[in-house]
């Protein structure tokens, strides 16, 4: 993957390669950005660059050969470990290894793309993955050989933060002290998910969303779309291009969200002492959770998102709202009044809490049903303003 290919994020293509061309490569490096940013052909083009002692500050002029392989992604020294379950293919002790064909084909399609795009290609969107201790004892194994071309091996680690205590625990002497010439690049979206013993042994590097013109030329370029259409799809994208790709495909999980989100919060509003629209919440909740729960936890995090574009509409921050909602029937100009200051931060602590039980594999109906309930009285919460 060339530098070249990459969105924006100038300063940081400018320091990987300054680094690596005067041999000054930390041996273990985490890269923390949101959804679509680009962490991860970043890291797989910094790979390239130190693997096939590429300059020049792209991945040329090094060795032809090297850079070859990495069209494809069938570096020998390239190693891969990211969150996997089982699935029809893999009964049992899924790893990385086995699902190298499926990572190869997401890479190719949608190198910006999301957890959730990955569970789908899996076929696997009903579970929950993770970086267990059988990867580690994979890694492990993987680092132990020398290298197949006698110079660096790097071992990339996507969303890193899914790593379980008992993975984390067993890869921190190896993160702390790798064998000579090699090097561990973690990426994570969720930079405080991670153990406090692993942060601390990487140098980590920030990435910014990317800004609405970079995103906008790329979907010109790429989509071949009018100049007017892409400014306005990458507003909505909110720096996230996978986000943007989805848009353009009309492919947006998003617009599913929407539909479940007018249904819920319509119910919870009529819902305070009307007990059809309880009835209403409560087949709604069983709706939502026959879903899979990298589905609800999407779902929610989609709300407290369009809860905090309310507020924002609220209180006249036009210049920092950029959701539009696809329902005609629905404006955001008439629910963001009933959005303040009353009521956003318990509605965002009740959203994140329902995040974390059903993440832990509490009972999905239970919790969205409890959380509709709290919805609905705090939909009709007074402002303080208006108290």
């Amino acid at each position: 993957m060339l530098f070249s290919e990459i969105l924006g994020q100038n300063h940081i293509k400018s320091h990987l390669t300054k680094s690596a061309d005067s041999g000054r490569i930390p041996h273990a490096q985490l890269f923390v950005g949101p959804e679509g940013s680009g962490t991860l052909p970043m890291a797989i083009a910094y790979a390239q660059y130190i693997l096939c002692s590429n300059t020049n500050s792209e991945n040329t002029e090094g060795h032809q050969a090297c850079n070859l392989k990495f069209t494809n992604l069938s570096h020998p020294d390239l190693h891969f470990a990211f969150p996997v379950t089982t699935n029809d293919k893999i009964k049992r002790h899924p790893v990385s290894n086995h699902f190298l064909e499926e990572w190869r084909q997401l890479i190719d399609q949608q190198p910006y793309g999301n957890l959730f795009d990955w569970y789908k290609m899996l076929g696997v969107d009903n579970k929950q993955g993770q970086i267990g201790v059988d990867e580690a004892q994979d890694i492990v194994k993987s680092l132990s050989l020398k290298p197949y071309e006698g110079g660096y091996k790097v071992m990339l680690i996507w969303m890193a933060e899914k790593m379980n205590t008992a993975c984390a625990n067993k890869l921190l002497k190896l993160i702390e002290e790798p064998p000579e010439k090699t090097i561990f690049i973690l990426i994570a979206e969720e930079e405080e998910q991670l153990i406090s013993t692993i942060r601390s042994r990487c140098q980590v590097l920030h990435f910014p969303p990317l800004a609405e013109v970079v995103i906008a030329d790329a979907l010109v370029k790429k989509y071949e779309i009018e100049q007017s259409i892409a400014n306005k799809i990458a507003q909505q994208s909110n720096g996230n291009f996978n986000k943007a790709c989805d848009l353009i495909y009309q492919d947006s999980e998003d617009i599913q969200f929407e539909k479940w989100f007018i249904i819920w919060v319509r119910s919870a509003f009529k819902a305070k002492g009307n007990k059809s629209a309880i009835r209403d919440l409560i087949g709604w909740s069983e709706e939502i959770a026959k879903t899979g729960r990298e589905t609800q936890k999407q779902f929610l995090q989609f709300c407290i998102n369009y809860f905090r574009q309310a507020m924002l509409l609220n209180y006249k921050a036009n210049e920092l709202v950029y959701l539009e909602p696809k329902s005609d029937s629905f404006k955001l100009e008439k629910f963001a009044p009933f959005v303040h200051d009353a009521n956003i931060l318990e509605i965002s602590k009740e959203l994140q809490d329902a995040i974390y039980h059903i993440e832990r594999n509490g009972n999905s109906k239970i919790i969205l049903t409890d959380l509709s309930i709290k919805l609905t009285r705090l939909l009709h919460k007074k402002s303080q303003a208006n108290a």
